[in-house]
């Protein structure tokens, strides 16, 4: 696994949701704050995107948004007129159906989605994206995220064979080319920085692949090529921690991770997180969450 695959994979939960909304007129609805992130792709015509307190930012056919912590926000037509929040509409007694609204205007037709996600173990990666992540369709530029639009935009013409299992499928890999979007296009941030740094890259992707190794910092900077003193000196500098902090702090991650999609023993959760006994997991989980395995366990069966 890599760093991108790794961090989605923490804390998704559940399958995604995914709506269209098709109106005309002027238009404006409201989406509630969710436990979650949240997507839109416009499918045709042009609107506005408002966060709570944020500026308009204008949409166009092609556009995908992500608002990976979950924000609050209006939609609203495309209209240079100010947008009244007062009679903002919820998205939930429109969504699945033609709205048709007063006023006059153009037609728009967008695809609006949430993923669950845990965030109780966020990866600092996905901690770092903004409010609001813009994707702009322009010729040329991220191919693999218009042709997964592409994809959903076929899925969503028709009811086709296998369609229950390929529109969540090719909605769990919109977040993927969302995320690698932004990392390879950001001009701020450290985890972009970290991702396109050769020795701190070379480090996360090798703690990535094996978690239980018995990594050392000098191990690492081997394996990246660079002197021990060099590697501790970027990675804490990009990453916010030094390596083997980072290691810990992962490592007991993939453990809750395991623990709350899988039945497997504690020995075989430790044994493939790197920890020698589960008696030795237990103690550093015990640390970092301020509970053990096992009641962690429970109170995910029992939510």
């Amino acid at each position: 696994m890599d760093v991108v695959s790794d961090a989605i994979s923490a804390v998704r939960a559940g399958r995604p949701s995914s709506n269209r909304l098709r109106v005309t007129g002027s238009w404006c609805v409201r989406l509630a704050p969710y436990e979650g992130a949240g997507f839109h792709v416009v499918l045709g015509g042009s609107c506005r995107l408002l966060t709570d307190g944020g500026k308009p930012v204008a949409l166009g056919p092609g556009d995908v948004v992500l608002l990976p912590h979950g924000t609050g926000h209006l939609l609203a037509d495309g209209s240079e007129r100010p947008v009244d929040v007062r009679r903002a509409v919820p998205f939930e007694e429109v969504r699945d159906r033609d709205a048709v609204l007063p006023g006059g205007g153009p037609e728009v037709e967008l695809l609006c989605g949430k993923y669950r996600l845990d965030r109780s173990r966020t990866h600092p990666l996905l901690a770092e994206l903004p409010d609001v992540v813009l994707l702009p369709h322009r010729d040329g530029e991220n191919p693999e995220l218009r042709s997964a639009v592409d994809l959903l935009c076929r899925e969503l013409a028709g009811a086709r064979p296998g369609g229950s299992l390929a529109l969540p499928s090719l909605l769990d890999l919109l977040l993927v080319y969302m995320v690698r979007a932004w990392t390879a296009g950001a001009h701020t941030g450290n985890w972009p920085a970290a991702l396109s740094d050769p020795a701190t890259a070379a480090a996360l992707a090798a703690l990535h692949a094996e978690p239980a190794a018995p990594w050392t910092t000098g191990l690492l900077a081997a394996r990246a090529g660079v002197s021990r003193a060099t590697l501790a000196r970027r990675f804490t500098s990009l990453v916010g921690r030094p390596p083997m902090a980072y290691l810990t702090w992962w490592r007991l991650t993939l453990a809750a991770t395991r623990l709350r999609d899988s039945d497997a023993p504690l020995a075989t959760v430790a044994r493939e997180t790197g920890y020698g006994s589960p008696y030795a997991l237990s103690h550093a989980f015990s640390r970092e969450f301020g509970t053990t395995p096992g009641r962690y366990r429970g109170g995910l069966r029992a939510s």
